[in-house]
């Protein structure tokens, strides 16, 4: 079956939007650096942003929008079904987690 490059792009364009609003979350919080997450963006490495803003945010008391954000970026990647294959946990793994937790507060 032969790549939709142009759905293929439609894809990495939604995937980032999600990335960037979470990021944004994260901006000017202290002590937070983000230059590894947009040098990620910057060469289109979709899930080692993914992975980043996860770790970045594991530990921070985040809004339900961020981890929102993060699970549909990794929802369009497909990286759930993915995880199921992996014997430790992943970012959208952790994501899910804190998507759970942060729904059950509110």
């Amino acid at each position: 079956m032969p790549l939709d490059h142009e759905a293929l792009q439609t894809s990495w364009n939604r995937t980032r939007g999600h990335l960037d609003a979470a990021r944004v979350h994260l901006m000017g919080l202290p002590n937070i650096d983000l230059s590894m997450t947009l040098e990620f963006l910057e060469h289109n490495e979709l899930g080692l942003a993914l992975d980043c803003l996860v770790d970045l945010g594991d530990d921070l008391d985040l809004p339900l929008p961020f981890w929102q954000h993060l699970d549909r970026a990794a929802r369009e990647m497909r990286l759930y079904s993915d995880a199921l294959h992996k014997p430790h946990l992943t970012a959208a793994d952790l994501c899910r987690r804190h998507l759970a937790a942060t729904t059950e507060k509110e």
